[in-house]
């Protein structure tokens, strides 16, 4: 049973890599498809992050979600079902590699034009001279944010690319809770 269930782990885990490779072969060549309309950004970040809140309290995790605007609307164009796979990328790494007790905390502030999704954790953070290499494919920083857990580094350059799409940016930095802090920058919609 040991050795089955190692062997099923590591299919998982190929499995997995083929996966995000491909998605990137299908978005360096263009093919990614995107079924673009209008997205109410709130409620993806509400969906998101209920769907993570029980595995962050099994894990000794805090997960806080912060609405910081005034506007009634929190619309973007865009495609949910990728903006939704880059948040969920972007909620798995900082369940993976967050110590506990932690916490991680979503921010969504609209500034200007733009929505801005803040995504803040807690330690261990990640070495200044790291973070532009982040989104660099099979980049993975190992010393400091590593508690032996799997990944390829291909997340965030595939969340990179939705970002492109979406005619977003992507940006890392210090986190003012010790951690790693990730911002998706958006245009408003409509424009």
């Amino acid at each position: 049973p040991e050795a089955f269930e190692l062997l099923h782990g590591q299919v998982v885990a190929l499995t997995a890599l083929t996966d995000d490779l491909f998605q990137l072969a299908r978005s360096d060549l263009g093919q990614l498809n995107y079924k673009m309309a209008e997205v109410d950004l709130w409620r993806l970040l509400r969906e998101a992050t209920d769907q993570f809140q029980s595995r962050y309290q099994k894990s000794g995790l805090e997960l806080s979600l912060v609405r910081e605007s005034s506007r009634l609307t929190s619309t973007v164009w865009g495609d949910s079902d990728r903006l939704r796979q880059l948040l969920n990328n972007f909620l798995e790494n900082s369940l993976r590699y967050t110590h506990a007790p932690g916490r991680v905390e979503v921010r969504c502030q609209s500034v200007g034009s733009e929505w801005i999704v803040i995504i803040d954790d807690s330690a261990p953070g990640v070495a200044p001279e790291m973070l532009e290499r982040l989104f660099e494919r099979f980049f993975r920083v190992e010393a400091s944010r590593s508690k032996q857990l799997g990944g390829c580094g291909l997340g965030l350059a595939i969340c990179q690319n939705i970002a492109q799409a979406h005619h977003g940016q992507l940006r890392a930095g210090p986190s003012p809770l010790g951690g790693l802090r990730l911002q998706l920058i958006l245009p408003c919609y409509p424009r």
